[in-house]
Protein backbone atom coordinates (compact mmCIF):
# COMPACT_ATOMS: atom_id res chain seq x y z
CA UNK A 1 0.00 0.00 0.00
CA UNK A 2 1.10 2.97 -1.14
CA UNK A 3 0.49 6.57 0.74
CA UNK A 4 0.26 9.90 -1.59
CA UNK A 5 1.82 12.88 0.06
CA UNK A 6 1.45 16.30 -1.70
CA UNK A 7 4.63 17.53 -3.03
CA UNK A 8 4.34 21.34 -1.03
CA UNK A 9 4.30 19.02 2.68
CA UNK A 10 8.06 19.24 2.35
CA UNK A 11 7.68 23.22 2.64
CA UNK A 12 5.98 24.37 5.17
CA UNK A 13 7.33 26.80 7.63
CA UNK A 14 7.76 26.18 11.22
CA UNK A 15 8.58 29.01 14.02
CA UNK A 16 12.37 28.31 13.23
CA UNK A 17 12.46 28.92 9.53
CA UNK A 18 9.88 32.05 10.21
CA UNK A 19 12.47 33.03 12.16
CA UNK A 20 15.70 32.71 10.48
CA UNK A 21 13.67 34.96 7.38
CA UNK A 22 12.96 37.49 9.61
CA UNK A 23 16.31 37.70 11.17
CA UNK A 24 17.64 37.69 7.45
CA UNK A 25 15.39 40.70 6.48
CA UNK A 26 16.39 42.41 9.33
CA UNK A 27 20.01 41.98 8.19
CA UNK A 28 19.17 42.71 4.55
CA UNK A 29 16.42 45.92 5.36
CA UNK A 30 16.93 47.24 9.19
CA UNK A 31 14.79 47.72 11.39
CA UNK A 32 13.09 50.93 9.75
CA UNK A 33 12.58 49.89 6.56
CA UNK A 34 10.94 46.79 7.40
CA UNK A 35 7.67 49.05 8.78
CA UNK A 36 7.31 50.50 5.44
CA UNK A 37 7.79 47.41 3.46
CA UNK A 38 5.38 45.82 5.05
CA UNK A 39 2.82 48.65 4.89
CA UNK A 40 3.62 48.66 0.86
CA UNK A 41 2.78 44.85 0.62
CA UNK A 42 -0.10 45.23 2.80
CA UNK A 43 -1.49 48.23 -0.08
CA UNK A 44 -0.29 46.16 -2.82
CA UNK A 45 -2.23 43.49 -1.91
CA UNK A 46 -5.32 45.51 -0.73
CA UNK A 47 -5.41 47.12 -4.50
CA UNK A 48 -4.78 43.68 -5.79
CA UNK A 49 -7.79 42.10 -4.10
CA UNK A 50 -9.67 45.67 -4.98
CA UNK A 51 -9.34 44.87 -9.10
CA UNK A 52 -10.52 41.45 -8.63
CA UNK A 53 -13.45 42.47 -7.80
CA UNK A 54 -16.25 43.34 -10.20
CA UNK A 55 -17.00 46.71 -11.05
CA UNK A 56 -19.41 48.56 -9.27
CA UNK A 57 -22.45 50.37 -11.73
CA UNK A 58 -23.40 53.80 -10.37
CA UNK A 59 -26.37 53.41 -13.19
CA UNK A 60 -30.21 53.59 -11.39
CA UNK A 61 -32.25 50.34 -12.80
CA UNK A 62 -35.47 51.35 -13.92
Amino acid sequence: MTTFTAPFALFTFGFGEMLLVFGILMLLFGAKKLPMLARGLGQGIRNFKGELKPPEDDREEP
